[in-house]
C-alpha cells in the first residue's frame, strides 16, 4: 500500500488532474491518445507518483472512494468543468472484482493506479487505458487491488439496467 502524504488535498488532487486534462480536450480517444498519455504521465513519471500519494491521501481523509456498494469503493470527486478539460473525475477502489457494465457514450480515459503492485484493471497494468466513443465493459480489476481514476467527457456514463 502506498503510505499517503500530508502535503495532498483535494485542491492538489484537482490541480494533478488539470495538468492533464486540460490537455485533453479536443483529442480523439484512442489507441494514439493512450500511447501520448503513458508517455507523458505513465508509471514511471513524477507526476504519476505524485497522483498515487494523492489518492492514498485522499481515502485517507475520507475525500475520496467515500462511497460503498459491493464490495467496490467509488465517489464522483469533480463534476465535467472546463477547468478539468470537460471532464468529471471519478475514483474507484476495486479488488479482484468485476463492476457493473456500462457504455461511454462520448469514451472514458482510465488511470490505473495498482495497490497491489501486479494488479490489473481490464487487463492493463498500472498507467492509462482509453475506450473510444461507443464502447462498453464491465470494468475488472484482478490479480489484486487498484484505483482506477476515470474521466469522462461531460460526465457522460451510461450503466446496463439488469433484467427484472
Amino acid at each position: 500500500m502506498v503510505a499517503p502524504s500530508t502535503t495532498h488535498s483535494l485542491e492538489t488532487f484537482q490541480q494533478l488532474v488539470a495538468t492533464v486534462a486540460q490537455q485533453l480536450h479536443g483529442r480523439a480517444l484512442d489507441n494514439g491518445l493512450q500511447e501520448w498519455l503513458n508517455a507523458h504521465y505513465g508509471a514511471d513519471s513524477d507526476w504519476y507518483q505524485q497522483m498515487m500519494e494523492a489518492c492514498a491521501c485522499g481515502v485517507e481523509q475520507g475525500w475520496l472512494c467515500q462511497r460503498e456498494n459491493g464490495g467496490i469503493r467509488w465517489g464522483r470527486v469533480f463534476e465535467a468543468s472546463a477547468e478539468l478539460g470537460g471532464f468529471s473525475v471519478d475514483v474507484v477502489q476495486m479488488k479482484d472484482i468485476a463492476g457493473p457494465h456500462h457504455s461511454h457514450p462520448l469514451g472514458e480515459i482510465d488511470l490505473i493506479l495498482p495497490i497491489t503492485p501486479d494488479a490489473l484493471f481490464d487487463g492493463h497494468g498500472a498507467g492509462w487505458c482509453v475506450y473510444e466513443p461507443g464502447s462498453a465493459h464491465n470494468p475488472t480489476v484482478s490479480q489484486g487491488e487498484a484505483w482506477v481514476l476515470y474521466l469522462l467527457p461531460q460526465g457522460q456514463i451510461q450503466f446496463t439496467r439488469r433484467a427484472a
